[in-house]
């Protein structure tokens, strides 16, 4: 694997931070320089940049061993759900009554892809909808803090999440038709039926995830 753009460093990040999260990397492992650079095929400077920034959001840590592998634990899991519930309605309610109509088709345009995918058990494609979806959501809320706080929240939530979207077709179904829910609800510039929507949105994702972690 090679990368060669400008942003070396930040995709090495995100390739190091994604191997973490879906459990490529296990919590416990030890990880050197070494070994990255023969992985990703780049040189030490963009692996030592990006262990960085893994050290400063916990998800490693030094050993007498080395670099070890800390992830993210059940409990850390519970945190960022929470941390993410309490913003997100926030950001859905501010959006509700910001948003524009050329942001309305586009989130639709959005979710039809992912009904799409849903059908095809295309997890990853779906997870990338997702994703947009919600960056969408961010976008239309114009609050910068906001979008600041939910959008690393989110995209490093939905790399841990990957094994529930993968492992649980139903869970795939489930979470697009509660986009189309949310969307409706963004339509009609509904403050409380959109707060109401994203609360269960989030917390049937919570759960999805809290299972798979039952039955490792």
């Amino acid at each position: 694997m090679e990368f060669k753009t400008v942003s070396l460093a930040d995709r090495v990040f995100e390739t190091l931070e994604k191997n973490i999260l879906n459990g490529t990397y296990k919590r416990g492992e030890v990880i050197s320089e070494k070994r990255l650079t023969e992985e990703l095929g780049v040189s030490r400077t963009p692996i030592r940049e990006a262990l960085n920034r893994l050290m400063e959001e916990d998800l490693i840590e030094d050993s007498p061993n080395g670099t070890v592998v800390c992830g993210m634990t059940p409990a850390d899991v519970a945190d960022a759900y929470e941390v993410k519930r309490r913003m997100e309605v926030l950001a859905a309610r501010r959006a509700a009554k910001n948003i524009t109509e050329d942001e309305l088709r586009y989130m639709k345009e959005l979710v039809e892809q992912a009904e799409f995918y849903a059908q095809k058990n295309d997890a990853d494609k779906v997870r990338d909808m997702d994703t947009q979806f919600h960056d969408a959501l961010y976008d239309a809320s114009r609050s910068r803090v906001l979008r600041r706080i939910l959008r690393p929240l989110h995209h490093k939530i939905m790399r841990y999440r990957k094994a529930s979207l993968e492992q649980h077709e139903s869970r795939l179904k489930e979470s697009v038709e509660e986009h189309i829910q949310i969307l409706g609800a963004l339509e009609t510039h509904d403050e409380d039926k959109v707060e109401t929507l994203m609360m269960v949105h989030i917390q049937h994702a919570q759960n999805s995830v809290s299972n798979i972690e039952e039955e490792k």
